[in-house]
């Protein structure tokens, strides 16, 4: 389909047209001397690209001298890139462009996903909005949860070219050798979550979180059973390592800093999923008394898992519960009415791709960009959980 084609069903006053990501490559296309070439089309394209900047304006007397085309062909064109929207003229003689012509380079930027859960999705989601909107050809790849997938997916970034990648996965202990594949390629990294030497970090401050989840505990603790616990249960991530790990040491710190009296503390490696977690608190509940228990976990879907546990065997109310992430399930449990979780730490993945992309341009434009951007936290509450969730448009990510 011809350029001029490409504009009919367009908004004529704002039509805008990528045409780097079309594939208009056009000062090759001016140069390509094969038969397939068209001249008229070739010469349209030349005036357009006088128009690159979309507030300057041209008279017909000045594009013919800058293109040294016939006075008849020029105006000829310029009526017919008018007629079909690619141009207009607001004052009468002088012409203005109603396409964007992107002259600057169109980055790769390989995207290595972590995996399937609704932090994850969200996640992808607002990196594939982000790219879009910023005319970047994002290539996926998906880790699968899998350190051998992560290793391999890395390779295939490399031999796909890629002017940058995101590394979004969640084992420490591969981060070097990742780092290495890439460094190999010359190509830099932004670690999501999960550091890794070399890359640019990009995620939550994982002390602050611990912290604000140990006072929210506390408080909760304070409220309902006058600061008195009988076991303090952490649902922790083991494989992600010691950064993540720093949510569960620091909410722990908080509350034994805060709680006296003799309590247990019980550390179980749930992975961060809520069918494991599900079991293994069930597990422990069969040969354990009946406990008044504050839960914390690596992050909510942990935590779901551990309250349907206690709701299965009837002790639904000697449990108060706190999340990470604020995920669409843990919204909905927010919202019940005899939820037993008092909150979530909101990081907002939705936000994280225009985060994310905008580093990425820094860094292929070789801007200033430090080691590690922390992405913004909320505590989220039955309480306020409208104010930053609102019902009536979070409805269907929260059914």
């Amino acid at each position: 389909m011809s350029i001029l084609g490409l504009a009919k069903n367009a908004a004529r006053p704002r039509a805008q047209f990528n045409l780097c990501r079309l594939g208009f490559k056009m000062r090759a296309f001016v140069r390509d001397e094969s038969r397939y070439r068209l001249e008229t089309v070739s010469r349209a394209c030349a005036i357009l690209r006088l128009f690159a900047d979309v507030q300057q304006s041209l008279s017909l007397g000045e594009i013919v001298e800058r293109t040294g085309f016939e006075r008849t062909i020029v105006f000829r064109l310029l009526r017919t890139l008018e007629e079909e929207g690619l141009l207009r003229r607001p004052e009468g003689r002088r012409y203005l462009s109603n396409v964007n012509i992107l002259t600057q380079k169109c980055f790769r930027i390989g995207y290595a996903s972590q995996n399937n859960d609704s932090f994850s999705k969200a996640v992808t989601q607002g990196i594939r909005w982000a790219a879009t909107r910023q005319h970047i050809d994002l290539i996926e790849v998906e880790n699968q949860y899998s350190a051998k997938a992560a290793l391999r997916n890395a390779q295939k970034l490399v031999q796909q070219k890629v002017d940058l990648a995101i590394e979004f996965q969640v084992y420490e202990r591969i981060g070097s050798q990742l780092s290495t594949i890439y460094e190999e390629a010359a190509i830099p990294v932004i670690a999501v979550e999960i550091p890794q030497p070399g890359a640019t970090f990009f995620g939550i401050d994982n002390y602050n979180v611990g912290q604000l989840a140990g006072k929210a505990l506390v408080k909760a603790a304070q409220q309902h059973w006058q600061g008195e616990i009988d076991e303090l249960l952490m649902l922790d991530l083991e494989i992600a390592g010691s950064l993540p790990h720093l949510r569960i040491s620091g909410a722990e710190s908080v509350v034994r800093k805060s709680l006296t009296g003799s309590y247990q503390i019980l550390h179980l490696d749930s992975r961060g999923e809520m069918d494991r977690s599900f079991e293994l608190v069930r597990q422990h509940m069969q040969f354990s008394p009946k406990r008044k228990t504050l839960i914390c976990g690596v992050n909510d879907l942990a935590v779901l898992g551990a309250l349907r546990a206690f709701s299965e065997v009837g002790r639904g109310n000697l449990c108060l519960a706190l999340g990470v992430g604020a995920f669409p399930e843990a919204r909905r449990e927010l919202r019940s009415p005899r939820t037993r979780m008092i909150g979530s730490i909101a990081t907002f993945p939705e936000r994280y791709g225009d985060n994310l992309i905008q580093i990425a341009l820094d860094l292929l434009h070789k801007k200033h960009v430090p080691p590690a951007i922390y992405a913004p936290i909320q505590l989220i509450t039955p309480q306020n959980i409208d104010k930053f969730y609102p019902s009536a448009l979070f409805a269907d990510t929260d059914k």
